[in-house]
């Protein structure tokens, strides 16, 4: 797809976005975006790998966000639930976290208690409770704000927003990825990474045609960007505009061969369009960068439909 659009493609593409993508953007096959399982179909291994982090601490967006235990506000730190058993935290974990939220919530010193922050991140993160890990980061950006401390928050609660299945929690994390992401670019507005981030957030608002504009913004300043040229192929692929999609896709296997993702979603693209020979060739080339069986599995199935 190229940089700038008629203004009635432009149009079309609002259109598309307003009624179509907030819903599916999310089920896209996420098992390329982060590779965890290698078993059963592409949407099926999506929505296993989305649920993950789905049980994981609410954010934080008023007073202290801490419930009577001390845990982020919505936490679910006690394992996962019926429907998602894979969500358990180990009880070892468990415990370690429980000790340092305890410890967290007493401490008066600053110092200790930043560190004690970064600590709970670093503790959540390794059990993929990535909007825990968020928290505990703002906490240190409320005390030490900067550019990189709200982006490290940010990040983490991206990473959340990122497999969020659910409508709701769409919403909620896309909203404190806006508010961090904001304060990021008030910090340095040409934190192009930052800025993808944003728009990526803002498919989950009222006003998702804003997330493509600063996309598109990021484009304007690198045309070069991998994760601009990326989403932007993805939305495309959302809104059903597989040609743009192809477009966007094949600028970001000029840019870089050997991302696998974009490799493998330019052999999606090029099957939806008919171009059933150049599908392949994409999607071989992504598989053989990649020792992943997961992928290998994506690939062939892939393959299948081609046949």
């Amino acid at each position: 797809m190229a940089t700038t659009t008629s203004s009635s493609k432009h149009q079309v593409l609002v259109l598309a976005l307003a009624f179509a993508l907030v819903a599916g953007l999310f089920l896209l096959p996420k098992v390329i975006v982060k590779p965890k399982e290698g078993k059963g179909t592409l949407a099926q291994t999506a929505a296993r790998t989305a649920n993950r982090d789905n049980g994981a601490a609410a954010p934080s967006t008023a007073g202290s966000g801490l419930d009577e235990h001390g845990h982020p506000a919505g936490s679910h730190d006690e394992g996962g639930t019926a429907e998602q058993p894979h969500m358990t935290m180990p009880a070892a974990q468990r415990r370690e976290i429980s000790t340092l939220v305890g410890k967290f919530t007493t401490e008066a010193d600053q110092t200790a208690k930043l560190r004690l922050a970064q600590q709970l991140a670093e503790k959540y993160k390794a059990v993929e409770r990535f909007d825990s890990a968020g928290y505990y980061l703002e906490q240190v950006a409320m005390v030490r704000p900067g550019e990189q401390t709200w982006k490290r928050a940010a990040d983490e609660y991206f990473e959340a927003y990122s497999f969020a299945t659910t409508e709701e929690r769409q919403k909620l994390l896309g909203s404190k990825c806006m508010e961090l992401y904001e304060k990021v670019l008030k910090n340095n507005p040409d934190n192009l990474d930052a800025k993808t981030n944003l728009g990526m957030a803002y498919m989950s608002s009222a006003n998702p045609v804003q997330g493509i504009t600063l996309i598109r913004e990021v484009l304007t300043a690198d045309p070069r960007n991998e994760k601009a040229l990326y989403n932007l192929g993805l939305l495309a692929i959302q809104s059903g505009q597989f040609d743009k999609a192809v477009g966007r896709f094949q600028e970001l296997a000029k840019v870089n061969p050997e991302n696998v993702n974009g490799q493998f979603y330019l052999g999606v693209t090029l099957a939806k369009t008919g171009a059933k020979e150049e599908a392949k060739k994409a999607f071989l080339k992504a598989k053989s960068i990649s020792p992943d069986p997961a992928l290998a599995a994506s690939v062939d199935e892939e393959l299948k439909k081609l046949q």
